[in-house]
């Protein structure tokens, strides 16, 4: 799609460099999901790989253009999902890779990161003190420095997603894409503007962390003083400029929705489709059943992005979503 730093013949070719086991993830109409959502609904499953989120897609970019380079080492910061999928790359290819978290992150992503053999430091602050820290870390060692959303392998190999929805799902009208730092959103609207142009592409993104939606609508940057939300995935405060330019570009809509309705999202995926995700993956879910109105009628696709979740705080949000009759 022109004007966006992306490019198509770059995303396919990255497919070449993806291992296979996180290509081509389920992509089924799930009925059962239907007559509570009132739309047709069919879900991309992103959580079929050994990593359980689709981070993978472009920590694989990165890590082999790292190691054909004779790269030795990288860092990044992560809420826990990108960490995962960056010490599973790097230690596949023979990188030294360091991930910065919050101290508060979800604890089974922390302890997944370091089985899979990563150095993982921990802050005492959020995801951008985290981002900080990293940055520092890859000066002082003249390492790179992997910045999710802002560096294009995150967004081309997360797009590699969206070939595989314009080629092999049936016709739909419309995909619900989580948003946080916008490698998923900017990757997967670019490819579906680019060849199923009249897809509507509708962002979704909680009440409590609304940076980059509330960006989005004014066309600038805006930065949130917190982030309160248990989608702790998509819970940044300060957008990319570069990564706003292009979802400015491929987004239709970014819209917004409350923690109730995350929970009640997480509930149906569980119930009606036996699948257990982390509230990020419900986003989508969760913006249909605010306004079931505008999907009335639609095949919609949702991206089921992650289910690294910690078990206890799961049965709690799907209690919850269970007290408010979802």
């Amino acid at each position: 799609m022109r004007g966006t730093r992306l490019d198509t013949a770059r995303i396919r070719a990255a497919r070449r460099v993806i291992d296979p086991v996180f290509l081509d993830t389920p992509l089924y109409r799930c009925e059962a999901l239907e007559p509570g959502l009132g739309c047709t609904v069919s879900i991309k499953l992103e959580t079929a790989n050994p990593v359980r989120s689709f981070k993978a897609r472009g920590t694989e970019v990165v890590a082999s253009r790292l190691a054909e380079g004779g790269a030795a080492a990288v860092v990044c910061a992560s809420a826990g999902n990108l960490g995962q999928a960056l010490a599973w790359s790097g230690r596949v290819r023979g990188l030294d890779v360091t991930v910065v978290a919050s101290r508060f992150a979800t604890v089974a992503k922390l302890d997944r990161i370091r089985a899979l053999g990563a150095r993982l430091e921990l802050v005492d602050g959020d995801h951008e003190m985290a981002r900080e820290r990293a940055a520092a870390i890859a000066r002082r060692d003249g390492i790179r420095l992997v910045e999710d959303s802002l560096d294009l392998e995150t967004c081309e190999g997360a797009a590699t997603i969206g070939l595989e929805l314009v080629g092999t799902a049936p016709s739909f009208d419309t995909v619900l894409i989580a948003l946080g730092g916008g490698a998923l959103a900017t990757g997967v609207g670019h490819v579906v503007k680019a060849l199923a142009p009249g897809v509507e592409v509708i962002c979704v993104q909680p009440l409590g962390a609304p940076a980059m939606t509330r960006s989005w609508r004014e066309r600038r940057v805006v930065i949130t003083d917190s982030a309160d939300t248990i989608a702790d995935g998509v819970a940044g405060r300060c957008p990319v400029p570069a990564v706003l330019d292009d979802l400015l570009l491929v987004a239709d809509d970014a819209v917004l929705v409350r923690e109730e309705s995350i929970m009640a999202g997480m509930r149906m995926l569980l119930h009606h489709a036996g699948l257990v995700v982390e509230p990020s993956a419900a986003l989508g879910i969760a913006a249909v059943l605010e306004d079931r109105g505008r999907f009335a009628g639609r095949h919609v696709v949702t991206i089921v992005c992650g289910s690294n979740v910690d078990v206890d705080a799961y049965h709690r949000w799907v209690g919850a979503a269970a007290l408010h009759g979802s």
